[in-house]
């Protein structure tokens, strides 16, 4: 490989990772609404249960509108770059909720439990899934 093939490859994982940082920016912003304004109305379940896919199509259109400028260049890219997704994002819930938050690990792994009514595992498959499908959309690759 050479360094021009390099620098390609930053560019690409860069583009990747600041369209990450838009989506966690906008999915703060929205979390922030749900607790402060649809958890007092529906409790905290069922406005999580909801967020879920509102905040997939927050990711959705995200993505949708930046997968040119990203640019995969093949299905492999495109799931790399929703596998970068989840790895930063799994990190990033994690240690938000528990060491920022300060929520139990019980309450955050709730979250992803089907059986406990969490649906962020949904989410997250979703989040794994968006860049491939946006790219097949936008007909990129």
């Amino acid at each position: 490989m050479g360094s021009g093939d390099t620098l390609q490859h930053m560019a690409f994982f860069g583009r990747a990772l600041t369209v990450w940082l838009a989506i966690i920016v906008a999915e703060t912003i929205h979390g922030t609404v749900r607790t402060l304004a649809i958890e007092p109305m529906l409790g905290g379940v069922t406005a999580r249960q909801i967020s879920v896919f509102t905040g997939s199509l927050i990711i959705f259109a995200l993505t949708m509108l930046l997968i040119k400028w990203m640019n995969p260049r093949t299905v492999l890219q495109a799931i790399l770059i929703g596998a970068l997704w989840v790895a930063l994002t799994l990190g990033f819930e994690l240690l938000l909720g528990r060491y920022v938050i300060g929520l139990s690990w019980d309450r955050l792994i709730a979250d992803y439990d089907l059986s406990r009514g969490g649906l962020m595992l949904l989410g997250i498959l979703f989040l794994f899934a968006v860049p491939l499908l946006s790219a097949r959309l936008r007909e990129v690759l």
